[in-house]
């Protein structure tokens, strides 16, 4: 049986990047434990600001690829490691269609 994965291009104005969420908070939002979300940051997946776990403060963006890394993770049977290499993977993809939309767009 195949898992219902789907990632879905979305184009717009991102207002959770001047959301703050805390480690709580964002625990909450992917129904996860803290712990899990700690395991994201010291692989790189989260970068928040912040000096320690208490302090720490999430954008709606770290949210965003909490969701996916956490998905990948538990749909597809995909290690951490190979979850943040699937981050970069497709951010990058969606940098060269936006840059792809950008040349077409302008005739180029």
């Amino acid at each position: 049986m195949t898992p219902d994965f789907q990632l879905v291009h979305v184009t717009g104005l991102i207002l959770e990047e001047q959301t703050e969420l805390s480690l709580d908070d964002l625990s909450r939002a992917c129904a996860a434990q803290a712990e899990r979300i700690v395991e994201l940051v010291n692989e790189g997946i989260l970068a928040p600001a912040g000096a320690a776990p208490a302090h720490w403060r999430f954008t709606g963006v770290h949210l965003q690829r909490a969701r996916v890394a956490l998905r990948l993770e538990s749909d597809l049977g995909v290690n951490l490691a190979g979850a943040a290499l699937a981050l970069e993977l497709l951010e990058e993809l969606d940098s060269l269609r936006q840059r792809v939309q950008r040349l077409e767009a302008t005739g180029r």
